[in-house]
């Protein structure tokens, strides 16, 4: 597959190079249906943040969506949720997403506890080989979008795949306006 936003990466199918993988990704790729029309490239890992590897690697922003976990309560239960948006955008956490966790109030995990309960390092977080039991909120505009760069578990490398291919994930729900 070509990825026109690929920029000066060198991608190639993700099933081939489960070693640029966090384990729980390498696990849920196998899964998919296509797992070899999921892209991955190694990059320099103090470059993961989205601006810098963005700048770097001459990927354009607009192609990127980033992964938040985020965090709610109810009745003492402790509700997770991920959400999938364009990096040019901010997930609106205290609206959509606290009303779709069904929470008084909402907000992003605490980074030891979002690394520690997705097995991914920081910074690297994605929606692929999330816990099964966690609803994955897809932007609309990530939803439609033809290829995109996202994390893959780990800062040193990144994954591209489709909007369509992360919409139809376990447990995703495409959201229209889930960012601002």
């Amino acid at each position: 597959m070509t990825w026109t936003i690929a920029g000066s990466l060198t991608v190639v199918p993700a099933p081939t190079r489960t070693d640029l993988l966090a384990e729980p990704v390498a696990k849920a790729l196998a899964a998919l249906v296509e797992p070899d029309g999921v892209g991955v490239a190694e990059i320099d890992p103090a470059l993961a943040d989205t601006a810098a590897f963005c700048e770097t690697y001459g990927s354009p922003l607009e192609a990127s969506a980033n992964c938040v976990v985020v965090a709610g309560k109810r009745a003492g239960e402790v509700r997770f949720a991920a959400a999938l948006v364009l990096a040019t955008t901010r997930a609106d956490v205290n609206g959509v997403i606290k009303r779709r966790l069904d929470v008084r109030k909402a907000s992003f995990a605490p980074m030891d506890e979002a690394v520690s309960l997705t097995g991914m390092e920081y910074g690297g977080i994605t929606p692929v080989g999330l816990p099964a039991d966690w609803p994955i909120l897809v932007d609309q505009r990530v939803a439609d979008a033809p290829e995109l760069v996202i994390g893959s578990g780990i800062r040193g490398s990144k994954l591209l795949i489709s909007g369509a291919s992360l919409a139809s994930l376990p447990g995703a729900e495409v959201i229209e306006d889930l960012a601002k």
